[in-house]
């Protein structure tokens, strides 16, 4: 894709985003005070769907900031280019092979060939899915309020949950609701639906009707990368927790497991807690980052640097360990230029939140492991933190300088380390001048 297109997806963005943040500032849209930095962090949490807040979200916001908070969630889970080219479509408008490319790059979708019919499918996905859990989540909060709000509520945290989002209508999250069953069922499946991509969904939906005879690699590569980082994230919450008297330890063995696999699904993708992540271990804390780091996979609502890339890397490490040049997974070859790729990735991706940490311990001088946990939070478009001692993330301690850091780093989670890139240095020179190899010692 050219950088003048991938320019196109990050300028649409920084729109939505600056489009938020002024309508947030309207008089009728907040309570008290709001600064326009904190505007702006709002806006850029929710359009690239994190989660992280410095404002109280049911206290320091109207209905109509929430409703404004919810929009930018689903635009920016979508993707607004995606959105607004459906619209167009929607009113019958013919697309130009651009506005074509660009679509395809924002759906991460695999070819040109039934673009029209895939957006429709993700759209239509989208309301039902939404739907779905908008009615659970509503009939289960209908115990606890009027049936109108109820139905707002579960509509909310529906749209919240499905976008990866981790915004919430409670003040302390999810936290009254972390022995019941449906919430913790219902919220980590709209997450994992999310986060594993549109394209995904697609292909097992169409598997199981028997329109499709074998998954794809990339199908089965994202779902049981998916799977086994939730297991390993349950089995590592649970060994460091389960007996830390400030997290774990005062709960049955029932809770442990239920807070164990809502938070392991969170840590990756989205920011809603049932537990104050302030109480975990420093070890715990430091596996969490990773998990963040990784985030959902391509073509999902997620961001990080993706399972596939994880996958990716581990085969590379894995066939080259063993001396082996020829990569495969599933009784299929993988291209050596798409695992170099993941390298790359994972090495701009760490040296951005490296330097983006450093920079905030040595500004803001509060404690590094959490430092570090919010700003892999913020670079995957988690939401997860530490907390700044009351209901507000970690960030509402740093200064307008620290909060500018995490923004541009939310945004780069949400839009791709290498697009984030290419919008910075731009994209390198293609030649077809191949120099004599040279041999290093490794």
């Amino acid at each position: 894709m050219q950088s003048e297109d991938i320019k196109i997806i990050f300028f649409s963005f920084v729109a939505l985003i600056l489009s938020g943040a002024l309508l947030l500032m309207l008089p009728f849209a907040h309570n008290g005070e709001l600064d326009f930095v904190d505007a702006i962090f709002t806006s850029t949490s929710a359009a690239c769907v994190t989660g992280l807040i410095v404002k109280d979200t049911p206290a320091d916001f109207t209905t109509f900031g929430h409703i404004i908070i919810l929009l930018l969630i689903q635009i920016g889970g979508i993707g607004y280019m995606t959105a607004v080219t459906f619209m167009a479509v929607m009113r019958g408008k013919r697309l130009n092979y651009r506005d074509r490319l660009i679509l395809k790059e924002s759906l991460n979708y695999p070819g040109m060939s039934g673009i029209y019919k895939f957006l429709k499918i993700v759209f239509a996905s989208i309301i039902i899915i939404e739907i779905t859990g908008t009615i659970i989540l509503g009939i289960r909060f209908w115990f606890d309020m009027p049936f109108l709000q109820a139905l707002w509520f579960g509509f909310f945290h529906s749209v919240s949950a499905f976008n990866n989002a981790g915004f919430s209508l409670f003040s302390t999250n999810l936290m009254d609701y972390k022995t019941d069953i449906t919430v913790n069922i219902t919220v980590p499946m709209l997450i994992i639906i999310g986060g594993l991509g549109y394209l995904v969904l697609l292909e097992i939906y169409n598997y199981r009707k028997k329109e499709l005879v074998r998954l794809s690699t990339h199908t089965k590569i994202v779902l049981w990368t998916s799977g086994i980082l939730i297991l390993v994230g349950m089995a590592i919450i649970l060994s460091l927790e389960w007996n830390n008297p400030k997290s774990f330890g005062n709960m049955d063995s029932y809770e442990k497991i239920l807070a164990a696999w809502f938070a392991s699904v969170n840590y990756r993708t989205a920011g809603f807690n049932t537990i104050d992540f302030s109480t975990l271990n420093d070890s715990d804390l430091f596996f969490g980052t990773i998990f963040m780091m990784v985030g959902g996979s391509p073509g999902g609502t997620a961001g990080g640097i993706k399972t596939t890339v994880l996958a990716l890397a581990i085969i590379g490490v894995w066939f080259t360990l063993r001396g082996q040049s020829n990569p495969h997974i599933f009784r299929r070859s993988l291209i050596p230029y798409q695992i170099n790729k993941a390298y790359a990735i994972i090495f701009i991706a760490t040296f951005y939140v490296l330097i983006s940490t450093v920079i905030l311990n040595e500004s803001e001088k509060l404690n590094f492991i959490r430092t570090l946990f919010e700003t892999c939070s913020a670079f995957g478009t988690v939401g997860l933190s530490t907390g700044n001692g009351g209901v507000l993330s970690y960030s509402a301690l740093f200064s307008d300088i620290g909060k500018i850091n995490i923004v541009l780093l939310m945004l780069m989670g949400r839009i791709g380390v290498f697009a984030f890139t290419v919008v910075i240095v731009g994209k390198a020179i293609q030649t077809r001048i191949k120099y004599a190899e040279g041999k290093v010692i490794i």
